[in-house]
């Protein structure tokens, strides 16, 4: 019987190591990044086409290589960084294992030209299915360029896991700014199909972060300085106004190398734990400088990951340390209960000053109570909202089983409704009770309402008075751009002015004064991007986006009016029983259920 065990190729080797290394474009930007910052560059050029799936180029003003270093680099293992075992306990670059041009190369066609500052000609050399093509003498800057195209041209299933350009792009623009925030006093360029998008000059890093987030961060950041015979913590962290429902922007490296540490970010999330709402994330960019004896960053191809001697120690100092920050910058708890939900208490009347007049006498006098229907659409007479009734809610276009719900729902408004836990809405029905849940069951009126009005609704802006000016980092402005048309179909008046600022002249008659217009804005874009992993299409994560960000929280206290209100309109929904992001809107407990848990 023939021997079954049998040495790989090394073109299937350096495939299956690309698949550690090389799992998207932004690997290979990282990876390529890394080894020009080793080469003591002091400029740093990534142009980038079809969010790198075509081309990534990076170009340096390093230290270039030698004829025969240019084709070594393409061995597996080849490395200028280690010699011994041992090295790999006292790592202090960026690169070491040898392995990244082995593995672009063998699922990329790559094209290398380099030259170091001593010799007067540089080399070029072509390598593709881990095979040098060519290689030959050439003029070039001294540095290097290195061109990657068709990534995964040969390995189609994986390039058939890439997500759409707008996800990959993301994923390569935050590798560029974790990058260029380690290393402030590198000169970054970044171009997009020949559009520049950062071109960031050396500094300081507040500057650096200034540049890449946006003027308002000028004031909202807190120097963090401690030295500790363990570990030197430095860096900012953002006053309680700059924190944002959703995560993105909390970075935190080790010796100036980017790590993900769930366990470390708590040290820090946790020091604003009276100071922020507990559903928002403070801003963060902090320093930690260690012994590289007393870690381990040799532990996943990525080197996302690190290993510490002791990480409670390190733990306890970082939290310490932002605590002093706060501390010292006299941040006490700021929590508004009275205003942190200003949704659903605006929506009923017109005037939004009022909103404290929630209890009082505005619900007393039937004229003034705002019917929801004329709340969503409010333009429009109530004829006009009737006939729009029919395609928006048509119960005729709901599945069978859904007029048992609407029949046993309809029933509910002859009775009082009862908020619990300002959460959930309990309420007697024709079979037993119902438990809704305030938020979810808002989010899909609002969502349906949302998606239809992109389409076919014509949406009434009710103009600002005095208009806002929006400020967005880079990676924002660039996402909300071509966003533009759809939120101007849902009623928003927004305009660009210059590359990363807008000027917001009008929102939608359903949400004027009940939100900062800036704030929700931003929280629309933070939503935005944390869909954009589904790969929905454009409007449907806008829908999804806004329903999220201007729904009623948990924690919103409700009058009978409004929780009645809530249950007719959710009824009236073309799918009553999910929100949009998939959460159930409510539960009905029958009689004989009841009888069962209570024998």
């Amino acid at each position: 019987m023939a021997d079954l065990i049998k040495l790989l190729p090394d073109g299937v080797v350096n495939q299956i190591a690309a698949g550690e290394v090389i799992q998207r474009p932004a690997s290979v930007v990282k990876e390529l990044m890394d080894n020009a910052i080793d080469s003591g560059a002091s400029e740093i050029k990534l142009v980038v086409k079809d969010a790198g799936k075509s081309m990534i180029q990076i170009s340096d003003n390093g230290c270039g290589m030698s004829v025969t270093d240019v084709r070594m680099s393409f061995e597996r293992h080849a490395t200028s960084k280690i010699r011994q075992a041992s090295d790999l306990f006292d790592i202090q670059t960026m690169g070491f294992r040898g392995e990244a041009l082995a593995s672009i190369a063998s699922v990329a066609q790559v094209d290398m030209r380099s030259k170091r500052h001593s010799d007067t000609i540089g080399t070029k050399i072509v390598v593709a299915d881990s095979k040098v093509k060519s290689q030959e003498p050439c003029a070039c800057p001294s540095g290097t360029q290195i061109q990657v195209q068709h990534l995964f041209y040969n390995v189609p299933a994986r390039r058939k896991f890439l997500k759409s350009d707008t996800v990959e792009l993301r994923h390569i623009h935050d590798e560029f700014i974790n990058q260029a925030i380690a290393h402030p006093e590198i000169k970054f360029i970044f171009i997009q199909q020949e559009n520049e998008i950062y071109h960031l000059t050396p500094g300081s890093l507040k500057n650096r972060i200034v540049s890449i987030f946006g003027k308002k961060y000028q004031e909202e950041l807190i120097p963090l300085e401690q030295d500790t015979d363990v570990v030197r913590i430095s860096g900012f962290i953002g006053k309680p106004g700059i924190a944002k429902k959703v995560r993105g922007e909390q970075l935190l490296f080790v010796n100036r190398r980017f790590i993900k540490s769930p366990y470390l970010n708590h040290a820090v999330i946790s020091s604003y734990q009276e100071i922020i709402d507990p559903h928002y994330f403070p801003f963060f960019i902090l320093f930690l400088n260690l012994d590289p004896t007393k870690i381990d960053i040799n532990v996943h191809p990525t080197k996302h990951e690190i290993k510490f001697d002791d990480e409670r120690v390190v733990y306890n100092f970082l939290r310490i340390s932002v605590k002093y920050a706060l501390g010292s910058h006299t941040i006490s708890p700021q929590l508004d209960f009275e205003n942190a939900n200003p949704g659903i208490d605006n929506m009923f009347q017109s005037n939004p000053t009022h909103s404290k007049q929630i209890q009082g006498s505005i619900y007393e006098k039937p004229m003034n109570m705002a019917h929801w229907k004329q709340l969503t659409m409010p333009e429009v007479s109530r004829n006009i909202i009737e006939q729009r009734e029919s395609t928006l809610f048509n119960p005729s276009n709901r599945e069978v089983e859904n007029q048992e719900f609407l029949n046993d729902a309809v029933e509910t408004e002859d009775h009082h409704p009862i908020q619990i836990h300002q959460k959930y809405i309990l309420i007697q029905t024709r079979k037993g009770i119902m438990l809704i849940d305030q938020q979810s069951a808002h989010e899909r009126v609002l969502y349906e309402y949302y998606k239809k009005a992109i389409g076919d609704l014509p949406q009434i802006t009710q103009r600002l008075l005095f208009p806002q000016t929006l400020h967005l980092n880079t990676q924002d402005a660039m996402l909300l751009k071509p966003l533009l048309s759809s939120f101007h179909q849902l009623g928003f008046e927004i305009e660009e002015f210059g590359s990363d600022s807008f000027i917001i002249h009008g929102m939608p008659m359903l949400l004027d004064g009940k939100f900062n217009e800036t704030e929700f804005i931003h929280q629309v874009l933070d939503q935005y991007k944390l869909n954009l992993e589904f790969q929905l299409g454009v409007n449907e994560n806008i829908s999804r986006s806004l329903a999220k960000s201007s729904c009623i929280k948990v924690g919103k206290t409700l009058t009978e009016l409004e929780m009645k209100t809530l249950i007719e309109q959710l009824f009236e929904c073309e799918n009553p029983y999910k929100s949009a992001n998939g959460k159930t809107c409510f539960y009905i407990l029958t009689m004989d259920e009841l009888a069962k848990k209570l024998n």
